[in-house]
């Protein structure tokens, strides 16, 4: 069955610094069309270091959208278009913990939401973490602390870390470390 929507006409709505908001027009798997208003983003990357005694570094962070702060692992946006994705989360971690990891494994892509968003964010988890110092931009305030990466699990299941990214990174990286299961009990 074909699924694919191809678009016939795009019109720049809102041009911001960091999303583009377009309304385009395309043409349906049965030939009609229908109005799509999307938000087009450069991409992103988050990290879930884990350090050798397997605690999780986490930050809290106020996220003025949403009115609260929430938890999540490092994370943020690619510089440019054509940023190596590794290398962005290299950056962002550094920046944001100071931990730099002797090992960096691909998690693959999040996408938070799709329907209205093209922002693309690919996960990895850190591990053979050293430190140095933190370098965080100047319009960011964060928290930065630890806990188990387990616990983290049960925090994600029980419903007290909201952030979908984190979500979805902490469940990827608890699996392929074993932990998943450990942390279900």
């Amino acid at each position: 069955m074909n699924l694919i929507e191809t678009m016939t006409s795009s019109e720049l709505i809102f041009d911001g610094r960091v999303v583009h908001l377009y309304r385009d027009t395309v043409t349906l798997p049965d030939g009609a069309s229908a109005i799509r208003e999307i938000v087009r983003h450069i991409g992103a990357v988050c990290v879930v270091p884990i350090t050798d005694d397997g605690e999780v570094i986490l930050e809290r962070q106020y996220r003025y959208a949403v009115g609260q702060v929430l938890t999540e692992i490092p994370a943020g946006k690619l510089d440019a278009p054509d940023e190596d994705f590794a290398e962005a989360a290299l950056r962002e971690l550094r920046e944001e913990t100071g931990a730099v990891p002797a090992e960096l494994v691909d998690l693959g892509d999040f996408y938070g939401s799709p329907a209205i968003m093209g922002e693309r964010i690919r996960m990895f988890l850190a591990r053979g973490l050293t430190f140095r110092e933190q370098h965080l931009d100047r319009d960011e305030f964060l928290e930065v602390f630890r806990m188990p990466l387990a616990d983290a699990v049960r925090e994600v299941l029980d419903g007290h870390i909201a952030d979908g990214k984190t979500q979805c990174a902490i469940l990827r990286a608890a699996a392929m470390t074993g932990i998943l299961a450990e942390a279900r009990k």
